[in-house]
């Protein structure tokens, strides 16, 4: 009996989680409309500025995208003067993705209507739910990275 409750579990929190995802991107999205790469550049935009995460490869791999795509992120957001590649002064082949002022200016616009339009998906929860709700996910999300896809047999 308990293994069937677990696989309901399971399966409850799989549903769970697409839901909660459809649900947040039917609200943030159209914040990203307009913006390069959408939420995804919005992701980028907001590690360069957060993160010490500062070269393409390790962009990439924090952000989950492919490093071949990954330059073609750099390129858009660069194009609209939001991000600069500059020289690493402690080793010249590899390249560093800053914020420009620009850049700047529009993530703060930008996060402003995040928080906008998330506090209308999270509706008339309480903020302490809400907080211990986006810690858990953090949490979760930090140890999902950190482990990895598991080898499958």
């Amino acid at each position: 009996m308990k293994q069937e409750a677990t696989a309901l579990e399971a399966c409850d929190l799989g549903w769970s989680i697409a839901m909660i995802g459809r649900g947040y991107s039917a609200f943030v999205d159209p914040v990203f409309a307009s913006f390069p790469r959408g939420a995804r550049g919005y992701q980028l935009l907001h590690t360069v500025i957060h993160k010490n995460v500062e070269s393409q490869t390790a962009l990439a791999d924090y952000l989950g995208i492919d490093r071949t795509v990954m330059p073609y992120f750099v390129d858009d957001l660069q194009a609209e003067g939001l991000v600069e590649r500059r020289d690493d002064p402690a080793d010249r082949r590899r390249r560093i993705v800053a914020a420009t002022p620009k850049g700047e200016q529009q993530y703060r616009t930008l996060s402003a209507q995040v928080l906008a339009a998330e506090r209308e998906f999270f509706g008339e929860l309480p903020d302490p739910e809400r907080s211990a709700f986006i810690d858990t996910l953090s949490t979760l999300a930090h140890r999902g990275r950190a482990l990895g896809a598991p080898t499958r047999r």
